[in-house]
């Protein structure tokens, strides 16, 4: 009896394949089952398989899931359908797509074909491995922005505040003397305030007096 060879490669990481032997009498189901084994795969999912030109062009479809009445015409199911009732070709391609919802595509290559089967060996099985298979449901990570610690803004706030007081003196606290104290300053500057203000009250007074004795 007949074995096959089929190179079993990830559409979107050609790096990634998996050789698969399998009797020819066997079914596209069985071939399913085993390509999930060699991936890790949950293979629950529904899948189909088409048979493909050497273009890829899609042709004759062969599903996994339970067919509905108006299908069966066109679309044959796996587990009744036989690889040699198919197989037309030595170098035959077939394009493989698994799980819809969260579609995985494969592209299927006859590589071999043995007159023979091996005694004492369990078909199908994968005889070849290369590259890692990826993961079959990818993970998201929920990024939590930062919380601001509202005490960090109350003192940088403050900060600020005390920077535009600063400014308003006109003159820098580390250009004062040693010897004259801040607090003295400010003094100075208070005490400056207030004779001018008495100055411009005897300036008032003195206005007063002269036109007292311009109307006299």
């Amino acid at each position: 009896m007949a074995t096959y060879r089929f190179r079993i490669i990830f559409d979107d990481h050609d790096d990634i394949t998996r050789d698969i032997e399998i009797k020819s009498t066997q079914t596209f189901e069985d071939l399913h089952y085993a390509i999930h084994n060699s991936i890790g795969f949950d293979a629950s999912k529904p899948a189909s398989f088409y048979m493909s030109d050497d273009n890829w062009k899609k042709g004759k479809e062969i599903s996994t899931r339970i067919l509905k009445d108006e299908e069966k015409e066109k679309i044959d199911f796996s587990k009744n359908s036989r690889l040699c009732d198919y197989i037309i070709d030595p170098h035959q391609k077939i394009f493989y797509i698994f799980d819809f919802s969260a579609p995985w595509s494969f592209r299927i290559e006859l590589v071999k074909i043995s007159r023979e089967e091996t005694s004492g060996i369990t078909y199908p099985r994968c005889v070849k491995t290369v590259g890692e298979a990826p993961k079959q449901y990818g993970t998201s990570t929920i990024t939590t922005p930062p919380v601001v610690d509202e005490f960090e803004i109350d003192i940088d706030e403050d900060l600020e505040i005390e920077t535009e007081e600063t400014e308003e003196l006109g003159i820098e606290e580390s250009e004062l003397p040693e010897s004259v104290e801040k607090d003295t300053f400010l003094k100075a500057e208070d005490d400056s305030a207030d004779n001018d203000f008495e100055t411009a009250e005897e300036d008032a007074i003195d206005d007063e007096g002269v036109q007292e004795k311009d109307d006299f």
